[in-house]
């Protein structure tokens, strides 16, 4: 049975976070809207932000190719930098490696490797997150083991 929607009800088209962002070097705090995207498999950083706030951009040992939805490969390249950032959320601090790619059009995406690890609840009418289904080692060193993705 196909639901009915009211006039002026709006449709959730994506689920955002706003977290804290830390650069490992610096005692500073930036807040970031961020995209919960359980089509992507990662977690991805914008270039243009990692520059402009001054990140430490580490080069990884193999580039990985980034591929579409529709498994094409990625216009802009493969992944060849990753930053290293403490991220705050909802009382909660966690250091993590992101993948920096180019022609990001978020700031940041939490893919499926933190979602499937942090499990969040989250109210897909609203777009509410909530972090009720923490793990003993939250607010520890979590590093995504990176796949290959193309």
């Amino acid at each position: 049975m196909e639901k009915v929607r009211k006039a002026g009800e709006k449709t959730l088209r994506k689920v955002i976070v706003k977290i804290g962002l830390e650069r490992i070097d610096m005692q500073e705090v930036i807040m970031v809207e961020t995209l919960l995207d359980s089509g992507a498999t990662g977690l991805v950083m914008s270039l243009e932000f990692a520059r402009k706030h001054g990140f430490k951009l580490k080069k990884l040992e193999k580039p990985m190719n980034m591929r579409n939805v529709d498994r094409s490969l990625n216009k802009e390249g493969p992944i060849e930098h990753m930053v290293e950032v403490n991220i705050y959320d909802q009382g909660h601090w966690e250091r993590m490696e992101i993948d920096v790619t180019r022609g990001q059009k978020w700031t940041v995406i939490l893919g499926m490797l933190w979602l499937a690890h942090h499990n969040p609840e989250i109210d897909w009418r609203t777009g509410e997150v909530k972090m009720t289904r923490c793990l003993e080692e939250y607010g520890k060193q979590w590093r995504p083991v990176q796949r290959k993705l193309g």
